[in-house]
């Protein structure tokens, strides 16, 4: 059954490669289409058309694709979001979830599209007009081919939210840095745990632990298996 079912879920993905190049050819130069394959996280880039978030074929997913992954089959399409690159590019981005035939997620079709310039000339005409509303802050989002790279930016996210270094946070705020993280899908990622602990600077079976007692705090706390 399991080999049915890679079969199935790679020609999905061999019927979806030719769609990538046609998005990509009918938005030109502000837009690239990446499709990812969930079954190898630290590689799950199987086809990309386009340059603006810098992916390649065999990359890792970004801070977004963990996000879907976190959620599993219970993830739903994620579609006209607006966040910004490292570099300070404003990307509005879709993200469509692929599954199998029997509903299992395995992997998605992002599209991006560069929208800087079209953001900058709507605060232009904003402004001549008397609107001088602020722009919304938008998210921070990594783009890398590199699965550390992305993994040690939602790391410093999370950590950033803290009051302190990590022999300054009690008990429940350590817990939240887990879970925070659970949640964002890094602990998904093969190796992500070790990472985690070399950060903070503590032992891997203590990085397990806050993530277990973590996840039995979820679970009570939403009514699921304690």
């Amino acid at each position: 059954m399991s080999s049915e079912r890679d079969a199935e879920r790679d020609a999905i993905l061999a019927a979806l490669r030719p769609v990538v190049d046609g998005i990509a050819a009918t938005f030109g130069p502000v837009c690239d289409v990446v499709l990812h394959d969930y079954r190898t996280p630290e590689e799950s880039v199987v086809a990309v058309a386009g340059s603006l978030t810098g992916r390649a074929v065999g990359g890792a997913m970004s801070e977004i694709g963990m996000r879907v992954l976190a959620h599993g089959d219970e993830a739903q399409d994620e579609l006209n979001y607006v966040t910004r690159t490292r570099g300070g590019t404003l990307v509005k981005s879709s993200t469509m979830v692929l599954r199998d035939s029997t509903g299992a997620v395995f992997g998605a079709l992002c599209v991006n599209v560069d929208v800087t310039a079209v953001t900058q000339v709507h605060g232009l005409l904003g402004a001549l007009a008397g609107l001088g509303a602020a722009p919304a802050e938008l998210p921070t989002t990594t783009f890398g081919n590199d699965i550390d790279s992305v993994v040690d930016a939602l790391f410093d996210v999370h950590q950033s939210k803290q009051r302190g270094s990590w022999a300054e946070l009690d008990r429940a705020e350590r817990l939240e840095l887990f879970g925070g993280l659970d949640t964002r899908g890094v602990f998904a990622v093969r190796g992500a745990v070790e990472q985690v602990a070399a950060r903070l600077g503590i032992s891997r079976a203590s990085a397990y632990n806050y993530l277990s007692r973590a996840r039995a705090a979820h679970d009570t706390s939403t009514g699921g298996p304690a």
